[in-house]
């Protein structure tokens, strides 16, 4: 790598480095730490990663070292330590990291997002509103300003004061809430947290394909459960999504057949049959065309390099 491009991203901000050494120390060599501190966790990779298919929870994704990059269908997001990552729904994604290594990990930190609580905040009437652009996707990356970062760093040091942890969290885990929903990449949040939005009524139809993926889908009826025709259904999904309705189902399905054979032992046709696949060989087919070689061979190889099942990480 370039010596002056390094050098750029060397974290220069106070708060940045304590969030460093604070991260480094609390997950030590592990590369996942699920914190005492509701919905936080703590992640480090020490090498860039190949193209790697998951699922990403509604998140805000700080990296305080590093970079990643994360496909969402045809749209590309990059973000390190200057931009954070806003994940407003349940979203199949493609990402790798690419920026890490044993000298300096790659570090982050998640904090899972509670759609009530964001509408409670909106339900104040004190954060005064962003419209949407028209057909952006439900994730973004946004700038870690000064005021951000604080918030953060002062989440990650309540580590050091457990007892506070029950009371102060959650004033704290508000104003990060505040701040993204003040920046660049909240107006989408809003717009799924609003209820009657356009976007709240699509993210309904989002998540009964989550939740009910092994299911038969039928669009007419995913479009009456969202108050809205078939055409304007298709077009707000794919604008959050990136993607139709059958074609977000089938993702939920592979991954989720993924886990089962990886986690739980299954083999392909039993797994096929739990997401709701009735033949075996198009699910595999599918599975091949997604993951790139058929479904044991890609079980076996995420085994022998010691993967576990996914988790909805960042």
């Amino acid at each position: 790598m370039n010596r002056s491009l390094a050098n750029r991203r060397m974290p220069s901000n106070p708060l940045q480095l304590a969030l460093v050494r604070k991260i480094s120390s609390a997950i030590g060599t592990e590369e996942k730490l699920t914190t005492p501190i509701p919905g936080l966790s703590f992640h480090r990779r020490t090498a860039c990663s190949e193209p790697c298919s998951a699922s990403y929870e509604p998140s805000i994704a700080v990296i305080v070292q590093g970079r990643k990059r994360v496909e969402l269908g045809r749209n590309t997001l990059i973000y390190d330590s200057s931009r954070y990552l806003l994940t407003s729904l349940d979203l199949p994604i493609v990402s790798h990291i690419i920026e890490a290594s044993e000298a300096k990990p790659w570090l982050a930190l998640l904090l899972k997002l509670d759609m009530s609580v964001v509408r409670e905040l909106l339900g104040r009437g004190e954060i005064a509103p962003h419209p949407a652009l028209a057909d952006t996707p439900a994730m973004a990356t946004a700038r870690v300003t000064a005021e951000f970062l604080g918030a953060c760093a002062r989440l990650v040091n309540l580590l050091d004061s457990p007892a506070d942890i029950p009371f102060l969290s959650s004033l704290i885990q508000n104003e990060i809430i505040y701040r993204v929903l003040q920046g660049e990449a909240g107006a989408r949040l809003r717009s799924i947290a609003t209820l009657g939005d356009q976007s709240q009524r699509t993210a309904k139809a989002v998540a009964w394909i989550k939740t009910n993926y092994a299911l038969p889908l039928r669009v007419d009826d995913l479009a009456h459960l969202a108050g809205m025709g078939v055409s304007t259904l298709h077009h707000h999904f794919r604008a959050l999504t990136a993607m139709s309705p059958l074609q977000y189902q089938k993702q939920i399905r592979l991954h989720e057949a993924r886990n089962r054979m990886l986690s739980g032992g299954l083999d392909a046709a039993s797994a096929a049959y739990e997401v709701g696949y009735e033949s075996p060989s198009q699910f595999s087919r599918e599975y091949c065309r997604f993951f790139g070689q058929p479904p044991m061979r890609d079980i076996r190889a995420l085994r022998s390099s010691g993967a576990v099942a996914e988790d909805s990480t960042i």
